[in-house]
């Protein structure tokens, strides 16, 4: 890791200090990217953190991070997913992939997945 790279930051180990929407196995394992700054010691570096987190100190250990791949499929842009003035957006099915039904007690249950 060097200057300039972004990584992301491992917050699993933070129970009461740090609140990042949900709690329990569906809170986030690491959040991010976030630039690196500098590299301040041997295994520890600065991290350009937003506002929101300005009340935790900006350098971490080197196991704290992991790096981040930059990939053009993960930028979704807005255009596409028309969002509306609620927040809302329709989600369109593309292509039925496969047809199960599955059988429970008493009850049946006809399962699609699509994409």
């Amino acid at each position: 890791m060097s200057q300039g790279d972004f990584v992301f930051l491992k917050v699993s180990s933070w129970k009461k200090v740090l609140r990042l929407g949900r709690k329990g196995k569906l809170s986030p394992r690491f959040i991010g990217p976030y630039r690196i700054l500098k590299r301040v010691g041997p295994v520890a570096y600065q991290l350009e953190l937003p506002p929101e987190l300005d009340q935790i100190h900006d350098v971490f250990h080197v196991s704290m991070l992991r790096r981040y791949h930059s990939n053009p499929t993960h930028i979704i842009s807005v255009e596409e997913i028309k969002v509306r003035p609620d927040l809302t957006f329709e989600e369109k099915s593309v292509q039925i992939l496969d047809r199960n039904v599955r059988v429970l007690r008493r009850n049946s249950i006809p399962l699609v997945k699509v994409f």
